[in-house]
């Protein structure tokens, strides 16, 4: 766990002397899992030259906090030339969706590396919130191009309030007006239902 900033080491029972001794670090804030929305944000040390130095804001997807900061200096590296050594965290925020029951159509604008190079892609998903909609997004981009967590930059997420807005056929046949599905395998509830039977029941016609 971690005990002002730093890893606290919690130690097990003494083990044979056949069994080699080794201390086992336990992270009850880091755990892995679906993705949260973060807004970290960050800057360089201050020095003489610079005392107040320039915010940078950054909005993360991230199972954990952890992964979070990590992802923040990985863009600070290549983007402002800001390392973890040479600057601080200022804030880390969880961002929650307003409406988290609504339906709602998003875009998302990426670059990931491929084998063969990088790609710049849009994407839409139709989700109840953003932080689904990049969840499916990676799975999507895992199940069609074999792309990793590490070798996708999501670099926007927009709703799309309009239908207008919507370019992919798959959700546009989505927001067709009066759009119903069929209802199989309808089961008929028996009013005078008894409590036992002798024969097994059947929901089939």
């Amino acid at each position: 766990m971690y005990v002002n900033g730093e890893i606290s080491f919690v130690f097990a029972s003494r083990p044979c002397n056949h069994q080699r001794y080794r201390p086992t670090a336990i992270d009850n804030t880091a755990k892995m899992g679906r993705l949260q929305e973060y807004e970290v944000i960050g800057r360089h040390l201050p020095t003489e030259s610079q005392p107040t130095p320039t915010l940078y804001r950054m909005t993360i997807f991230a199972p954990n906090t952890t992964v979070a900061k990590s992802r923040y200096w990985y863009f600070m590296r290549g983007l402002k030339k800001v390392k973890k050594a040479t600057g601080e965290i200022i804030s880390v925020k969880s961002i929650y969706e307003k409406h988290p029951l609504k339906v709602k159509n998003f875009g998302i604008w990426i670059r990931y590396d491929s084998r063969s190079g990088t790609h710049n892609m849009y994407k839409e998903y139709r989700e109840m919130s953003r932080t689904d909609a990049v969840e499916a997004l990676y799975q999507d981009m895992a199940a069609r191009h074999r792309s990793r967590f590490r070798s996708i930059h999501v670099l926007r997420v927009d709703e799309l309030e309009k239908g207008d807005d919507v370019k992919r056929p798959y959700i546009k046949q989505l927001l067709t007006k009066n759009l119903s599905f069929p209802l199989p395998h309808r089961v008929s509830k028996i009013s005078n239902q008894k409590l036992f039977s002798a024969k097994r029941p059947t929901t089939f016609a």
